[in-house]
């Protein structure tokens, strides 16, 4: 959440709190009880994420703590199990209370009604929108203390929350107006937030699978071509019309192959599709995430990338096209077209590339012939 919340939030407890169920209301003389439910519960977040399970509060950790995410709880009283509450009906309503001034208001109600289409397209239901009166869906933008038990803290942290499917708070989605909302890569995508929360209101919990829709972190991805990924289809247990979606490769898949691998500060980075592995020389696991977590303007099936060490950049291809990043920000006036560089317009994509900083020469590969 904001500043005022951040230094319980980095103490852990109160992410454990607001997301593992951690209870903290116990009498003093049994501390040692508290010590023990962090430990635990933290084992259970790290489990969740993918992390390596050590109940102790490391750097890892407290970083994936800081990332923004939705605000229902990852395991805890509103976990749906087998036998998760659904709609009675398959005709459902919703209403959009209030917009956030950040956007057009024909923007708001586009993006919340692209968010209900990613969803009726999988699934045999149908969303009405109406102006007034109660739907099953209420949609609003609200600000801190609302009245529901689940506060807001402010910029970042919690984006929105949404209630499992039930009569009057049931199948509502909250947003935070604090958040500055967008329609593109900028602030947080309120197509993608809206998306994840009906998630839940339709009665899917959250996913450990970081290409999931429902994985609980905020991440942005192209929304111009969504496809609600094969993790968050199988999740559903109403019955999917359209069976298949993009699916998050395994890691160690014996199969996998990869688009393009480059360094980036000492690590390995190997692409594929939307994804990316990040190996550490001194990190056993290697983690996946989507692209977009990095550098939200690149598009999917990087072709080839190398790392310019003298002047700390980043230059990933794709087709005729190239992107220099500094950190996680494009440079300005890119992306250009590879024929900026020299080369024929013969070329038509680079296949790698490679820059040795010894020679301080960049190769670049395309088919039986290479460039320097």
């Amino acid at each position: 959440g904001g500043e005022q919340n951040l230094s319980h939030l980095l103490s852990g407890e109160g992410y454990l709190r607001n997301f593992y169920g951690l209870e903290t209301e116990l009498h003093p003389s049994f501390k040692r009880k508290i010590t023990d439910s962090v430990s635990e519960k933290l084992k259970k977040m790290q489990s969740f994420f993918g992390l390596k399970v050590t109940g102790k509060l490391n750097n890892e950790t407290v970083e994936m703590m800081k990332q923004p995410r939705c605000g229902v709880p990852d395991i805890g009283e509103y976990v749906l199990i087998d036998g998760n509450p659904k709609w009675p009906r398959n005709d459902l309503t919703y209403r959009i209370i209030n917009r956030t001034p950040d956007m057009r208001p024909a923007d708001v109600d586009e993006a919340i009604k692209q968010a209900f289409e990613v969803w009726s397209n999988v699934v045999p239901l149908t969303f009405r929108k109406i102006e007034d009166g109660a739907a099953d869906i209420m949609m609003s933008f609200q600000f801190r203390d609302h009245g529901d038990g689940y506060p807001f803290y402010g910029p970042h942290g919690t984006l929105a929350h949404a209630f499992q499917p039930g009569p009057r708070i049931g199948g509502d989605v909250h947003f935070d107006e604090e958040e500055t909302w967008t329609k593109n890569s900028k602030g947080y995508n309120l197509f993608i937030v809206a998306a994840h929360e009906l998630g839940h209101s339709l009665g899917l919990a959250h996913s450990p699978d970081p290409g999931s829709l429902m994985y609980p972190n905020y991440a942005y991805r192209d929304t111009k071509e969504f496809h609600l990924p094969q993790d968050d289809i199988n999740g559903q247990s109403l019955q999917p019309v359209q069976p298949t979606g993009p699916s998050t490769p395994r890691t160690c898949d014996p199969n996998l192959s990869f688009d393009a691998v480059a360094t980036l500060r000492g690590e390995m980075l190997f692409f594929k599709g939307r994804y990316l592995w990040r190996k550490h020389p001194q990190i056993r696991e290697t983690e996946i995430n989507l692209i977009s977590q990095f550098w939200p303007t690149l598009p999917a099936g990087i072709q080839a990338a190398y790392e310019d060490v003298e002047k700390d950049q980043f230059v990933l291809f794709k087709e005729d096209k190239f992107w220099v990043f500094k950190e996680s920000n494009v440079v300005h006036g890119y992306p250009k077209r590879i024929h900026q560089l020299g080369f024929p317009k013969t070329v038509k994509r680079i296949n790698a590339a490679f820059s040795d900083k010894n020679t301080r020469k960049t190769y670049f590969f395309v088919a039986n012939k290479y460039w320097r």
